[in-house]
């Protein structure tokens, strides 16, 4: 492939400030380790919880015990910190960019409220089928924005899915 034919997706404005360079990484690894249970709560509190955490995390490593429990007694719903606690100030903006395999195919572009419209009607086709909280729900999709859907959705209403991909 020659250069002539690279192509270059210059990043969006915004999206740089989301960017970690490398020695911004090695800071941030080094602070999780020195400190985990202060990088770790940092980074809890930037998540929307249903029921806040009482403990960052609880660990024992004795030998034919091992436990190791994350944000203790936290309730969190993970649809809700992917989607609705953006739509307020990004409904429009872009939160799924799918690119299909076929490189004819054009570049898809899903804002947040399409996100939410999307998630919220499968979730809603989940429990007309009778699925509830706990439900086991697998999923058989190609690495589609439905695999997405279908997997936010099981989350919105407490269903656990397992993704095989088509």
């Amino acid at each position: 492939m020659s250069i002539e034919n690279v192509k270059k997706h210059p990043i969006p404005a915004g999206f740089s400030d989301a960017l970690v360079g490398p020695s911004d990484y090695a800071r941030l690894y080094a602070e999780s380790i020195s400190d985990p249970e202060g990088f770790w709560g940092r980074e809890g509190r930037r998540l929307d919880w249903i029921q806040p955490y009482g403990k960052v995390k609880d660990t024992d490593f004795t030998m034919g015990r091992v436990s190791v429990k994350w944000f203790e007694d936290g309730v969190l719903n993970a649809s809700v910190n992917c989607i609705d606690r953006h739509l307020a100030e990004r409904a429009n903006q872009t939160a799924i960019i799918f690119e299909p395999d076929d490189p004819d195919q054009p570049a898809r572009h899903i804002t947040y409220a399409e996100l939410s419209e999307k998630v919220n009607r499968f979730a809603n086709v989940l429990l007309s089928q009778g699925v509830m909280r706990g439900d086991r729900v697998v999923i058989y999709l190609p690495m589609i924005p439905e695999a997405a859907y279908a997997m936010l959705a099981c989350a919105r209403i407490g269903a656990i899915h397992s993704i095989v991909f088509a």
